[in-house]
């Protein structure tokens, strides 16, 4: 019965899944280019828009990338582990290390994008903020990139009336970042919510991170609460959704 159900697939997804296992089982690697549209048509006797159809359907995965006039390839990137619990843990950004380093293991991530303005609040940042009208926030708009390749935007909200003259107003905020700077200020982030969905990306976005047709973003929306649930921190992340895999470990 399953012989049959299969054979009512669509060509094109027949051929996609047949590439893909060859992916898993090893047959093509990290960086190995796959069999062309040409190669595609002779070898399972169908059109060029059935064989463009299931190397799209890889690439809409993450499984593969278009390389301009080179071909489709393996794609070589490694996804990050985002380690949801651990690296916001006060043993974390207390002790000066970066969140990041929760998830990078020993791979190279760094910041190639960074401004840092005071503007004033949108409403929906001053709602949760708690703020008035007339209040600004600064702002902290981030790009990171991890094995030479565009992962993540970050988009912070911080009062300006609890971050002034700190340098979390400043590029570099010091060691443990700006949850070690709050700490300091008498605004240590004691709690934290994240909400996450997902959607297809913007024109924007979807250049700034270099994606690939199809691939959907994951967002991320995080806010930091000090003492007596005061709100301190909004941080909207977009995470390219073929470069993550998210992670969370915890005590039932």
């Amino acid at each position: 019965m399953k012989g049959s159900d299969d054979d009512r697939r669509p060509k094109y997804q027949r051929i996609a899944d047949a590439l893909r296992d060859a992916v898993h089982s090893g047959e093509y690697g990290p960086g190995d280019r796959l069999p062309g549209e040409n190669e595609l048509m002779a070898t399972h006797g169908v059109a060029r828009m059935t064989a463009r159809q299931a190397l799209s359907v890889l690439r809409d995965e993450g499984v593969a990338e278009a390389r301009k006039g080179a071909g489709v390839f393996v794609r070589a990137f490694r996804p990050l582990r985002r380690r949801g619990i651990q690296r916001l843990s006060q043993e974390q950004w207390g002790s000066g290390r970066s969140i990041w380093s929760a998830d990078i293991e020993n791979r190279a991530l760094s910041v190639d994008q960074l401004t840092v303005s005071e503007e004033a609040a949108p409403e929906r940042i001053s709602s949760v903020l708690d703020l008035s009208e007339d209040d600004a926030v600064c702002v902290r708009r981030r790009r990171f990139v991890l094995d030479d390749k565009a992962v993540l935007l970050a988009t912070s909200y911080l009062p300006m009336s609890v971050v002034a003259g700190s340098a979390i107003t400043h590029e570099d905020t010091g060691p443990g970042g700006t949850y070690a700077r709050l700490a300091e200020l008498g605004h240590k982030p004691v709690h934290f919510r994240e909400e996450i969905r997902s959607r297809m990306p913007s024109k924007d976005e979807a250049a700034r991170l270099s994606m690939s047709a199809g691939t959907p973003v994951i967002l991320i929306c995080r806010t930091a609460f000090a003492e007596e649930g005061r709100p301190v921190e909004i941080n909207e992340m977009t995470l390219d959704a073929a470069s993550y895999v998210l992670e969370y470990d915890f005590d039932a």
